[in-house]
């Protein structure tokens, strides 16, 4: 096997374990479909063990595990032996297309690795560096270049005539009211029962109600009779493994106070229940969604009082205090245990000032 020289040359390097990341590669780039839109490097990562597997990390997560090194180990933050040379990790670039800059981050990214990867024993050991490259379960069940659209497309309907026998066509209820965040997605009512037309992919179905036709997720409803096995296994079930395989989506219910009343939306991103979004990537889907540029992002509290989100600091907390109330509303499984409250930004009188 074959090692970087700064490795060979250390008589401690055998004592390590088999476990231990020797080197790293972009093998791709990927988009995203998250609460906006991202591309993360796919890297393939070989241990000295000699086992290879994949791994997909964001260039966020790059930044993190730099600043917490520097903190670390770096001469300037900190003094005395254990001290090294961190290489330079290329910096944020704020404007451009995403994607070309995710392309031109790789050989930047590459050779921050192998810099990385041949720092002394000691730094390779700690715990940082290896939960980065440590394959999670996630990252486990996704399939390189496989990507799919969170929101698939649909065919076009002209007219859309239920079966003569409704006793006998396939449908379903809905459980939970869905809000449509476009034009290719189907509102639904808690009651709704809606004749299904096909299985878009694992999460998605398309049909009709009240005379619209559209897409919605199948965690707001219950079947009643299930689509044809042709419709629903070939297209569903064979694809339904590498659906699950690339990761689910995950529904927030974001409410946004007008004059005329509240606007409510549900957002479906392509996300794992568990993740905690930034303020600013919030603050962009929320102005994307309701086209409103001067809006604040709140939130309520087990007390029922509305607090504004201010910064990444207040979104743990939103997340935090939902954990204490969301086990006593019921909701789908893949909707977020909190919701969004959006205002205009100078409309103060939703808050409670007095005292």
């Amino acid at each position: 096997m074959s090692l970087p020289q700064q490795l060979r040359d250390e008589s401690d390097f055998d004592q390590l374990p088999d476990n231990i990341p020797i080197s790293a590669t972009v093998a791709d780039v990927e988009e995203k479909k998250g609460f906006i839109v991202y591309y993360r490097f796919v890297i393939e990562v070989k241990t000295k063990g000699n086992l290879k597997y994949l791994i997909y990390r964001r260039y966020r997560q790059f930044f993190t595990l730099h600043e917490s090194l520097q903190l670390k180990y770096s001469p300037e933050a900190q003094t005395g032996y254990y001290t090294c040379k961190l290489p330079i990790l290329p910096g944020k670039v704020f404007m451009g297309n995403k994607k070309e800059i995710a392309e031109n981050r790789i050989p930047e990214l590459n050779n921050y690795m192998k810099r990385l990867l041949c720092l002394p024993t000691w730094v390779l050991s700690d715990d940082l560096i290896r939960m980065f490259f440590y394959q999670t379960e996630s990252d486990s069940q996704q399939i390189p270049r496989a990507l799919r659209r969170l929101r698939p497309p649909t065919r076009r309907v002209k007219t859309v005539k239920p079966k003569t026998d409704l006793l006998l066509a396939p449908r379903a209820e809905a459980v939970f009211d869905f809000s449509a965040s476009g034009r290719l997605e189907l509102s639904l009512k808690a009651g709704d029962v809606i004749f299904l037309l096909r299985r878009v992919n694992a999460d998605w179905l398309e049909g009709t109600v009240r005379d619209k036709t559209g897409i919605f997720p199948d965690s707001f409803v219950k079947i009643i009779k299930p689509l044809p096995e042709s419709e629903s296994d070939d297209e569903g079930g064979a694809s339904k493994k590498r659906d699950r395989a690339r990761g689910s989506y995950s529904c927030l219910r974001c409410n946004m106070l007008m004059p005329e009343g509240i606007d409510t939306r549900d957002i479906c991103v392509e996300e794992d229940i568990s993740i905690q979004p930034s303020y600013q990537e919030l603050l962009s889907r929320m102005r994307d969604v309701f086209q409103v540029e001067d809006i604040a992002l709140n939130y309520r509290d087990p007390e029922g009082d509305v607090i504004r989100v201010l910064d990444d600091e207040d979104v743990t907390l939103m997340v935090q205090e939902s954990k204490r109330t969301g086990a006593q509303v019921k909701r789908p499984v893949n909707q977020f245990p909190w919701e969004l409250l959006v205002t205009h930004s100078k409309d103060l009188s939703v808050y409670n000032t007095e005292y």
